[in-house]
């Protein structure tokens, strides 16, 4: 059996090959002493063998992310397929990652398989990274004896989950980023700029525009309390973190509130349809029940309103009734969706009409994206020219003036 991962660590090697050679690398063992016995195995002389230093900063440990789990499963899918034994595709993706952390992990799943654990037993031990519908899926594709298949849905699920969140990150990332170097150039002016307009100011003795002085006054203010209001600012956001976190009320409300936002709105509308319709046709091809399948698919719609339509719609079908009624009686969900998951229903074909939906909102989210990020520019530009214009134009109007002072 395997070396436990835990126990092992990396060595900085160098030696001479056989034919003399000087060479070096690196190689993960448990101490020295079986380090240099492994290397004279594959032939070198080793001169001389340490531990690899850590880094100075993170210990060289990165955060896994559900990207690294996706990448991870696509791996995995290709292995399978291809004949490679379950236990030997682990280390083969282990010996392939750079990602400390992550090739722990699998490492660890690898060893508690090779020691008897099924695949889903071995992943449920780690939460944190394998949710449960990841888990039952994989237990589904064991139990049936289609593992590799199942990889390979479970792998295209992941992907499309993955890339649709990567665009709603996009919609968002490019106007607060560019909002909050706006408001960061607008605080330098005023404090370090307009101070330096208004000492020159002062020497004029004449009456200045309204607007100048209105940004004066501003300035005076930022210098004076601009403390309190990056306090102000802090703890608004934090807040805001603490509520979403904490408060199940406060959090449901927003996710309200957010299907209501003008622009912002039908995307997130957009990308709940199509993780609903991605999860349950992932879920259904497995040979997971409807019911069963409509409880995992909840959770994964990302709001609170679909979340609570799902679920609704679970009762229904429990009930006897079809889905295509159930998802109309909720009134949340789109005539085109419930009219392809009727023609599902009808031809028996369910998860390949929840497939051609999932598809089609997801490519209506990357259309509204790229929409919304070219109409943000404009917008944005606008913002700007308002801000920083706005300050320059207060300062330099009583320079214009200067000829009536004088």
């Amino acid at each position: 059996m395997a070396t436990d991962i835990k126990s092992k660590q990396t060595f900085l090697w160098q030696g001479t090959d056989r034919r003399g050679n000087k060479s070096r690398g690196e190689i993960d063992g448990v101490s020295q002493a079986l380090v240099k016995a492994q290397l004279r195995k594959q032939g070198i002389n080793p001169t001389k063998v340490k531990k690899k230093p850590k880094p100075l900063f993170g210990g060289g440990k990165k955060k896994i992310t559900p990207l690294d789990i996706a990448f991870f499963t696509r791996q995995l899918a290709t292995m399978i397929k291809s004949g490679v034994p379950l236990v030997q595709a682990f280390e083969i993706v282990a010996d392939g990652l750079d990602h400390i952390a992550f090739k722990e992990l699998v490492l660890t799943i690898r060893n508690d398989i090779a020691g008897g654990d099924s695949f889903a037993g071995a992943i449920r031990k780690h939460p944190l990274y394998f949710d449960d519908l990841y888990c039952s899926l994989i237990a589904s594709g064991e139990d049936s004896g289609s593992l590799e298949t199942m990889l390979d849905r479970v792998a295209t699920y992941k992907e499309k989950t993955e890339a649709l969140k990567s665009k709603l990150k996009k919609a968002m990332k490019y106007p607060i980023a560019v909002v909050t170097v706006a408001v960061i150039v607008t605080g330098i002016l005023l404090v370090k700029v307009v101070p330096q307009f208004q000492e020159i100011f002062t020497s004029f003795g004449a009456q200045l525009p309204a607007f100048t002085l209105f940004v004066i006054g501003l300035s005076e203010i930022v210098q004076a309390y601009w403390f309190i209001v990056l306090a102000v600012i802090f703890a608004l956001v934090a807040g805001f973190n603490r509520l979403m976190k904490t408060s199940e009320s406060f959090r449901h409300n927003f996710e309200r509130l957010t299907l209501k936002l003008p622009v912002a709105g039908p995307i997130i509308q957009q990308s709940a349809l199509a993780r609903y319709a991605r999860t349950l046709s992932t879920t259904f091809a497995a040979g997971v029940p409807l019911i069963s399948a409509l409880e995992s698919v909840a959770d994964a719609t990302g709001n609170i309103v679909y979340k609570e339509a799902v679920l609704k719609v679970r009762d229904d079908v429990s009930t006897g009734q079809q889905l295509q009624f159930s998802m109309r009686a909720t009134g949340v969900f789109p005539a085109m969706a419930v009219q392809m998951v009727a023609i599902g229903e009808e031809a028996g074909s369910l998860d390949e009409m929840l497939d051609k939906v999932a598809t089609y909102y997801e490519d209506e989210v990357d259309t509204q994206v790229d929409s919304l990020t070219s109409l943000m520019e404009p917008i944005i530009m606008s913002v700007l020219g308002v801000l920083v214009g706005g300050l320059v134009m207060a300062m330099y109007l009583p320079i214009f003036q200067l000829g009536n002072v004088v």
